[in-house]
C-alpha cells in the first residue's frame, strides 16, 4: 500500500507495508526522499485495552522503544531520535532527495521477548513479491472491470488470518449504518455465513487453498455435537464473543455504543447452513480435495437440521425482536439438503441422497406455500406477513425457482416499488417496526448491484 506525499518544498513517497505474518505482526513505513527538503514529525501514542490502558514505554539498549500494557506490546525501531512528549513518542527529522527513513511497529504478547528486528526494505520487497504472486494466480477474465475484481480479490485474502484460516467478516467495529444510529456492530469475527460468501469469490477466481484453510478452522471450530454450532467465532475459534459497551469512546462520527463482541453469537439463524453446505458442495466440484472428517461433519449438520427447520430463528439480518419463520431461512435449508444431496449421490451413497433430496422437496412445497403472498405477488419476509426483504433477490441466484418463475418476478417487481430507495436496494421493508431497534438503517450496497451480462458487460434488462 502507497500513499503520495506532495509538499511545496518536497515531492517523495511514503510506502507502507503490512508484510504477511510469520509469528508476529508487523507494520513497515519507509518515507521516501525524490525532490526537495522538509522536515517531519513523527508522533506515536500507544493505548492498549480500546484506548483506555497508557503501556509502560521504555528504551532498549538497542534504542528499541518498548510499550508494555497488560497482555499486550508493541515495538517501534527507527534510526530516527526517539523522545518522550507528554504521554507520546515524537521524533523530527529531515527527508532528502534519496534518503530513506524506517519505522517498524511490531506487536507481540507481553510476556514474550521483543520480536526480532525485520528489515524494512527486504519487509517491503517480500510484501510486494507475496501479493504480486498471489494476484497473478487469479483467473479472471480480461475487461474493464478486472482491476476492480481483482482489488476486491485481495480485500477478501487480506481478511483472511493465515494461522488458522478463519475469515473475519470485516476489521472494524461500530461503524454505524447511519450517522448518529445506533446500529453499531462488531464485526471482526468469523461469520460462518459471510465467510462462505468470500470463499465463493476467491473459488469463482480459482483460490481454492483458501477454501481448505477454512473447511480446517470449520472443523476445528464447530467440533463437539451439531446442535451446539454457532453462526460465528474468533479467529481462533472461540465461541464466547459476549457483547459489551465501551462508553468512554465517542465513536465515529460520535455514533454511540461502541460496542466489543456482537451478541448475535447466541443466535439460531437457519439461512447458515445452507450457506456452508453450498461453500463446502463448491469447493468440492472445483476439486478441492475430500476429506472424511469434513463430510462427517456435513452428515451430523445435516442431522441436526432436519430436526430444526420447521422452527423459527433470528433470520440474515440477525433481528434482534421475536423470531420468526423468514423466508430466506427456508431457502437455505432447502439449499443445505440439495447440495447435500449432490454431494450425497457423487460419493455413491444413495439411500442418503433420496431421504435428503425428500427433505429438500417439503421444504420447498413449504416455502412455495407459506412464504410466497399470491395476493401481493411476491415472496415474503416471513411466513404470514407482508412485509418485503432484500434477501428475497437471492431466490433464484440459489436454483430454488428459476429467475423467469412469475413468482420471481412478482419479487423483484415489488422490491423495486418498495424497497428501492435513491437507487439503493434497503433490506428491511419501510413497514417493518417489529425489528427490536429504531429504524433508520443504511442500504446494504450488495443488495443494490445490478447484476451483469460479463459477456456483453450491460446491465440484464429487468434485473
Amino acid at each position: 500500500m502507497a500513499c503520495r506525499i506532495e509538499d511545496y518544498a518536497l515531492i517523495g513517497d511514503c510506502e507502507t507495508a503490512m508484510p504477511p505474518r510469520s509469528g508476529h505482526s508487523n507494520l513497515v513505513r519507509l518515507v521516501i526522499g525524490q525532490r526537495g527538503r522538509v522536515r517531519l514529525r513523527m508522533e506515536l501514542l500507544v493505548r492498549f485495552g480500546y484506548g483506555v490502558l497508557v503501556p509502560w514505554v521504555h528504551r532498549q539498549e538497542d534504542g528499541t522503544l518498548r510499550a508494555i500494557g497488560g497482555p499486550d506490546q508493541v515495538v517501534l525501531r527507527t534510526a530516527v531520535p526517539l523522545r518522550g512528549e507528554g504521554e507520546s513518542t515524537v521524533a523530527e527529522f529531515a527527508v532528502e532527495p534519496g534518503s530513506v527513513t524506517a519505522f517498524t511497529l511490531s506487536y507481540a504478547p507481553s510476556h514474550l521477548a521483543p520480536p526480532d528486528p525485520k528489515d524494512p526494505e527486504k519487509a517491503l520487497q517480500e510484501t510486494e513479491r507475496y501479493w504480486n504472486d498471489w494476484s497473478k494466480a487469479a483467473r479472471i477474465e480480461p475487461g474493464e472491470h478486472r482491476a476492480a475484481v481483482m482489488r476486491s480479490l485481495i480485500t477478501l485474502k487480506a481478511l483472511t488470518y493465515a494461522p488458522t484460516g478463519g475469515i473475519v467478516a470485516a476489521p472494524t467495529t461500530s461503524l454505524p449504518e447511519t450517522l448518529g444510529g445506533v446500529r453499531n456492530w462488531d464485526y471482526r469475527f468469523c461469520w460462518l455465513r459471510d465467510a462462505t460468501l468470500s470463499l465463493l469469490a476467491l473459488m469463482n477466481a480459482g483460490y481454492y487453498q483458501e477454501a481448505g484453510c477454512w473447511r480446517d478452522w470449520l472443523l476445528r471450530a464447530v467440533a463437539g455435537v451439531p446442535a451446539q454450532a454457532q453462526i460465528m467465532y474468533s479467529i481462533t475459534g472461540e465461541r464466547r464473543l459476549t457483547e459489551w459497551e465501551v462508553d468512554w469512546l465517542p465513536g465515529y462520527e460520535g455514533a454511540k455504543p461502541v460496542r466489543i463482541g456482537n451478541g448475535a453469537h447466541g443466535q439460531i439463524q437457519i439461512d447458515v447452513y445452507g450457506e456452508v453446505m453450498d461453500a463446502l458442495y463448491q469447493a468440492h466440484r472445483g476439486g478441492l480435495a475430500s476429506s472424511a472428517d469434513a463430510w462427517a461433519l456435513q452428515m451430523a449438520l445435516l442431522d441436526h437440521l432436519a430436526e430444526i427447520w420447521r422452527a423459527p430463528d433470528r433470520g440474515i439480518w440477525e433481528t434482534r425482536g421475536p423470531e420468526r419463520h423468514f423466508t430466506f431461512s427456508k431457502v437455505m435449508a432447502w439449499v443445505a439438503f440439495d447440495r447435500g444431496s449432490q454431494l450425497a449421490r457423487g460419493f455413491g451413497l444413495d439411500e442418503l441422497a433420496m431421504r435428503w433430496t425428500e427433505i429438500a422437496r417439503e421444504i420447498h412445497q413449504d416455502v412455495c406455500a407459506n412464504g410466497y403472498n399470491a395476493e401481493l405477488g411476491t415472496f415474503v419476509q416471513s411466513y404470514g406477513s407482508t412485509w418485503l426483504d432484500g434477501s428475497l433477490l437471492l431466490i433464484p441466484t440459489t436454483g430454488f425457482l428459476p429467475a423467469e418463475d412469475p413468482r420471481c418476478a412478482g419479487t423483484v417487481r415489488a422490491i423495486e416499488g418498495r424497497l428501492l430507495a435513491d437507487g439503493f436496494v434497503m433490506r428491511h421493508d419501510p413497514a417493518e417496526v417489529q425489528t427490536g431497534l429504531a429504524h433508520g438503517e443504511g442500504a446494504f450496497l450488495a443488495r443494490s448491484q445490478k447484476p451483469v451480462d460479463q459477456r456483453a458487460g450491460q446491465a440484464i434488462p429487468g434485473a
